[in-house]
């Protein structure tokens, strides 16, 4: 920790990894996506690890799940999006993914969130666009982050980003995020790395840190 300005700030991990300033999210860990990954089953059982670890040492746990808008009632960037990951040309022949209520929607069972999780659901790749965890975390005093889930090429990468410039310290767990693309991924990790503001680790040593405080 460093002190400037009555202001505390943390820069390591180990720095931000306390009950009272850091939360776990865990990033669309559902069914329909966890089975497109090919190592869906080992960012499973890293994601219920850490979840385990946080909900032992106090930690708050938030979820994200991507919800699809009917195709007649999706607007012109949901549409042109779903286009482009369906490959299709016709905006008719486009189809809700991942509609409420759906078994591709839900949860993992094995991420099935306890009574004091809460769960946000979103139609954007960053958990912050349009969701309520902004206000969740600031209103908690929670300035930090580890993030883990699924896919850190499509995903994880726009919610750090944009974390960061909320004034968040984003952590990634690096082998607890599945990808469906690994050399975008490692793309994607080298554009955090150089961008700053950020950090990375792993389960091991986050699970160590949490069950340490």
């Amino acid at each position: 920790m460093r002190q400037a300005y009555g202001l505390t700030i943390p820069q390591t991990v180990a720095d931000a990894c306390h009950p009272d300033r850091m939360a776990l999210l865990i990033y669309d860990m559902q069914v329909g996506i966890a089975g497109q990954i090919p190592d869906g089953d080992a960012i499973v059982k890293s994601c219920v690890q850490l979840r385990d670890a946080a909900r032992a040492n106090g930690f708050r746990v938030f979820y994200t799940r991507h919800m699809s808008i009917p195709a007649a009632a999706a607007g012109v960037s949901q549409l042109r999006t779903a286009m482009e990951w369906q490959r299709v040309d016709d905006p008719a022949e486009v189809r809700a993914a991942f509609p409420q209520g759906s078994p591709q929607y839900h949860l993992v069972p094995e991420l099935t969130p306890g009574p004091d999780e809460v769960v946000f659901d979103k139609i954007t790749m960053s958990a912050f666009a349009a969701t309520p965890l902004d206000i969740a975390l600031r209103d908690l005093g929670i300035g930090a982050f580890a993030v883990a889930g699924i896919a850190l090429e499509v995903g994880i990468e726009p919610t750090v980003r944009h974390a960061t410039d909320l004034g968040y310290l984003p952590i990634v767990v690096t082998d607890a995020c599945g990808a469906g693309h690994p050399g975008a991924a490692e793309r994607s990790l080298a554009a955090l790395a150089f961008a700053g503001g950020s950090r990375t680790t792993d389960v091991a040593d986050l699970t160590a840190l949490m069950n340490s405080r």
